[in-house]
């Protein structure tokens, strides 16, 4: 169990990590030339401000002693991490889809793992400056704007000044606000939604790139996410932490029945259909 103190430095470290990722990802965002693209072995795309986030989160967590595991770092033997009660989830760059196509709808995301849970998330909306952060033993919390930092090492204290906490609405939207992903939809998705609005006949359904659908549903202008397209436990885990601490609920999906909150470090670090719930949706 994090004492407080503990707390304090892992939340500053996440948050500080995020901002200068976020100033390397923009560098290169706002120069095209620099995007260096490859495909990844699951067929999936991974840029020059990938690696360079990843590297940089690496080398400032370093100086917590906590092991990482990361999207770009994903080959770590499961004998090997399986008996971490402690270690960081990082996505150095969420929505790399979104990169490409320069809609700035993507994100960095940062959780701490404890015993296999999320006790504490960032996630940075760099383009937008907006960050969400989260202590499960405090709450959830949104600060805005941010601008990236590429030497960030702003103290506990000031992270906290003027941050807003979560969730931001006291009840749910009216019609319900329901997202959906942008660029990973399935057939199954879209039946799901359906479905939804047999009940709630009027639901809005937006798209939106990245984990910031998460940061939606903890600050309460979105209500319902399903999704049902692949994801990783890093995909997840930083928002998972944050909707949580904000009342809310992220659960596995399956044949349309909602099950326990995901798991993670697991053999398989893919994630299974899931659901996210904001705190005025909970069934």
């Amino acid at each position: 169990m994090l004492n407080q103190e503990q707390r304090e430095y892992l939340l500053t470290k996440a948050y500080n990590a995020a901002l200068r990722a976020g100033s390397r990802i923009l560098d290169i965002y706002n120069n095209s030339d620099d995007y260096v693209i490859d495909i990844k072995s699951d067929h999936t795309p991974i840029t020059l401000a990938d690696r360079e986030a990843h590297t940089l989160i690496k080398e400032y967590l370093g100086q917590t002693r906590i092991p990482l595991l990361s999207e770009e770092g994903r080959d770590l033997l499961y004998e090997e991490r399986r008996r971490w009660d402690l270690f960081w989830m990082v996505d150095p760059l969420d929505g790399t889809k979104e990169f490409l196509k320069g809609n700035g709808e993507f994100t960095i995301n940062i959780a701490l793992m404890s015993d296999n849970q999320p006790v504490i998330g960032v996630i940075y909306v760099p383009y937008i400056q907006k960050i969400y952060f989260s202590d499960r033993e405090i709450g959830a919390f949104r600060k805005e704007p941010v601008a990236p930092d590429a030497k960030a090492e702003y103290d506990y204290a000031t992270i906290f000044d003027q941050a807003v906490r979560l969730p931001l609405t006291q009840e749910s939207n009216n019609p319900p606000v329901v997202a959906i992903s942008r660029s990973h939809n399935t057939d199954e998705t879209f039946a799901h939604i359906f479905r939804f609005k047999k009940q709630y006949p009027k639901a809005q359904v937006i798209e939106q790139g990245s984990s910031y659908k998460l940061c939606l549903i903890a600050e309460g202008s979105v209500d319902y996410y399903p999704r049902t397209s692949f994801t990783y436990e890093w995909d997840t885990a930083a928002g998972q932490a944050i909707i949580e601490a904000a009342g809310g609920t992220i659960c596995e999906l399956s044949m349309d029945q909602e099950g326990e909150a995901l798991t993670y470090n697991k053999l398989s670090l893919h994630n299974p259909n899931f659901v996210c719930r904001n705190k005025f949706m909970i069934k």
